[in-house]
């Protein structure tokens, strides 16, 4: 018989969790019998995305996460898009997950490395020049802040990148959170122009890195999203954390590592999503490092894409073989 902590926490989980003990083979049962009829909640389901660019032609951006609230995508390019790109309705963030990639905006022009964050404000034309390049995007409403202070920014860069050449381009607005049937318009625009305007703006892109000391490095808030990075070095998994307001998403960034929640236990390599349901207990164990990006939700946070993989139910007698005792 396994005894564990639970930690019992709030978005945005800046005050002190409460922290109870719970035997952990009744923490992760089925059950007992009882009269009334109560559907059982679904285990829960991963996606994966090949987390090292694949050669194929272009393609959208893929949704992975959506909901009225929030949407998170997933895009790979090795070339230009083909428009430059202005939301009306949301700040548009992103983690580089593989390759290089150029940003081009009216706040300047900007390098990005895998593992790198960068925030697009609300209503600010951009442009991407991948090579390589896998990189996710988060569209959230309410205003994003960075809660660290960045490790470089924009500037006015003319040419961008090498072999650039000024062109009248299209440039495409959004509304909403930017998805499918939320095009507003589509008109040309002088790409040269439009660059320039980082000349006159005092603001700039900021690119936020994740330190390397383990635990969770929030990087940015919004009014009821947080974003950031957890590493660990190992994890036996007999710390449990319960968020009684917040679903929280993870994306496998290195590592290898196994999921344990009370719906379902799941093994997570680089390129795995998963979202714990709020008020649901979790942990993870693992002996090797494992990093992972995480967002915190007040809403919820539907899968869209196609499932890869279900959680199971881990006997206790499994769960000690996972932590080797």
């Amino acid at each position: 018989m396994t005894i564990v902590r639970e930690a019992i926490d709030a978005f945005p989980f800046e005050a002190e969790p409460f922290v109870i003990e719970r035997r952990e083979d009744l923490l992760l049962s089925a059950p007992l019998p009882h009269k009334g009829a109560r559907e059982p909640r679904p285990p829960l389901q991963a996606a994966h995305f090949a987390p090292r660019y694949i050669d194929q032609p272009f393609v959208p951006p893929r949704g992975v996460y959506e909901s009225e609230f929030i949407r998170v995508e997933w895009q790979t390019m090795d070339a230009r898009q083909p428009f430059y790109h202005r939301n009306c309705g949301v700040d548009e963030l992103s983690f580089q997950v593989d390759g290089d990639r150029t940003l081009m905006t009216e706040l300047g022009s900007v390098e990005l490395r895998p593992g790198d964050f960068t925030l697009l404000p609300d209503g600010v034309a951009h442009d991407n020049f991948g090579r390589r390049d896998i990189h996710l995007l988060f569209y959230v409403p309410g205003g994003v802040v960075p809660l660290q202070a960045p490790v470089r920014e924009s500037r006015h860069l003319l040419p961008p990148f090498e072999g650039w050449q000024p062109a009248v381009l299209n440039e495409l607005v959004t509304q909403g959170l930017a998805g499918p049937g939320q095009d507003v318009v589509m008109a040309p625009v002088d790409e040269r122009l439009l660059l320039e305007q980082a000349a006159r703006q005092p603001r700039r892109l900021q690119v936020l890195r994740a330190g390397d000391h383990e635990g969770t490095h929030w990087l940015y808030q919004a009014p009821e999203v947080r974003i950031g990075m957890a590493r660990a070095s190992a994890s036996d998994g007999t710390r449990y954390t319960r968020h009684r307001d917040a679903d929280e998403l993870h994306y496998q960034v290195s590592g290898t590592r196994t999921l344990v929640t009370q719906r379902g236990c799941i093994e997570l390599q680089p390129g795995d999503f998963v979202c714990v349901p709020r008020a649901l207990a979790f942990t993870s164990i693992h002996h090797q490092p494992s990093s992972h990006l995480v967002l915190a939700s007040r809403q919820p946070l539907p899968l869209v894409a196609p499932a890869s993989r279900t959680a199971e139910r881990f006997s206790p007698e499994r769960l000690r073989e996972l932590r080797g005792t």
